[in-house]
């Protein structure tokens, strides 16, 4: 296993759910860290843990479900970095109805935030991340695999993740850049929360994927000898539904 000691990590919904447990999984092995979000209170009490870890940690309020929000961010990002390691795409946002019901309006939301967002930031890091021989890592989700009734609008968008990154990799592995994508299966989370309360169903956190578990993953994938690359990670809780 390589070291990471000393890199740049750019992380999305790095506030909480997976993108926090990411942020402080590198954090602890001394990498400096770029958080991005919309809540600064809460990015900022992630960033706080980070630091006590003796890990430089940077903060960034932005809203990814609007252009202006990606392209404030981008604009950020490569004002002050000088190369980028690591990139995570964490943020993510689920809206589900019946196709008949679904809106255009929330269509676009999940949209700009799911595919857009991701797209165009690693559009504009990638001269930073071809410096930095840098590794790109797309947190999905099992409906970036399997579409289901009731929620066509969220798993279009993460095939179109799937896409973007498949694509990817072929384009940037001669340039020395690794491409993973990590298909989660229900993860203990705010977003998982919402979701339970709305299929009428009990949240019990502690049967679900654990945010943790997906960071020990990752990150002994962004560790491993730059003789391999793990392209597809798929996580599923141990202890299936009833």
């Amino acid at each position: 296993m390589g070291t990471i000691e000393g890199q740049i990590a750019v992380i999305t919904g790095g506030g909480s759910g997976v993108g926090a447990a990411l942020g402080l999984a590198l954090a602890k092995a001394r990498v400096e860290i770029h958080l991005i979000g919309r809540r600064l209170e809460v990015l900022e009490s992630i960033a706080a843990q980070a630091r006590s870890y003796g890990s430089s940690a940077n903060c960034y309020s932005v809203d990814l479900a609007t252009s202006s929000g990606q392209a404030e961010i981008i604009r950020r990002l490569v004002g002050k970095l000088r190369h980028v390691n690591i990139l995570i795409h964490s943020a993510g946002v689920y809206l589900a109805n019946p196709i008949e019901e679904a809106t255009l309006a929330d269509f676009d939301t999940q949209y700009q935030t799911n595919v857009r967002a991701p797209f165009t930031l690693t559009q504009s890091l990638l001269p930073l991340l071809k410096s930095g021989h840098g590794q790109v890592v797309f947190i999905n989700s099992s409906s970036g695999v399997v579409a289901k009734a009731n929620s066509a609008q969220y798993d279009s968008t993460k095939h179109a993740l799937r896409a973007i990154a498949d694509s990817l990799r072929a384009e940037l592995n001669p340039h020395g850049v690794r491409v993973s994508s990590v298909y989660l299966g229900r993860t203990a989370s705010e977003m998982q929360k919402r979701i339970h309360e709305k299929e009428g169903k009990p949240y019990r956190p502690e049967l679900l994927l654990q945010p943790e578990d997906v960071a020990s993953v990752v990150l002994n994938a962004l560790c491993l000898s730059r003789t391999a690359e793990v392209t597809d990670i798929h996580i599923r809780p141990m202890i299936k539904p009833v």
